[in-house]
């Protein structure tokens, strides 16, 4: 990820590998790791049963929440595309009764239709 997407708090995608060792007591069995972003510290993971919120918090980042949210508690999401002049897109997530959506950006080489897929197969 480069450093200045990552102030801008855009989401590029991070290897299944680094997050082995992060996830070896979360995930269960027959889970599998579909596709992860990162915004500087912090992650969202999709697997195959549901999406997981990691956030990093300190200064050493050695203190992790793992938020995990069922895909049968999304109750809608969106996609919003890349513009001419706006290079980045945006993902809103919709959980349970909130108002208010989880709000993710990605940088113009990261896929937004991939996780957009990943969740509609498995939402819908």
């Amino acid at each position: 990820m480069g450093l200045l997407s990552g102030l801008l708090g855009n989401a590029s995608e991070v290897d299944n590998d680094k997050l082995d060792e992060l996830l070896a007591d979360t995930l269960i069995e027959s889970e599998e790791i579909e596709k992860a972003y990162q915004v500087i510290r912090d992650m969202f993971v999709f697997t195959n049963k549901r999406l997981l919120l990691i956030d990093k918090q300190g200064v050493t980042g050695s203190k992790v929440e793992i938020l995990s949210i069922p895909y049968s508690k999304i109750t809608k999401f969106s996609k919003e595309s890349a513009g001419h002049f706006d290079m980045d897109s945006e993902l809103k997530i919709w959980v349970g009764s909130d108002v208010e959506p989880l709000t993710k950006e990605f940088k113009a080489g990261d896929n937004i239709n991939d996780v957009y897929k990943i969740m509609s197969s498995y939402i819908l």
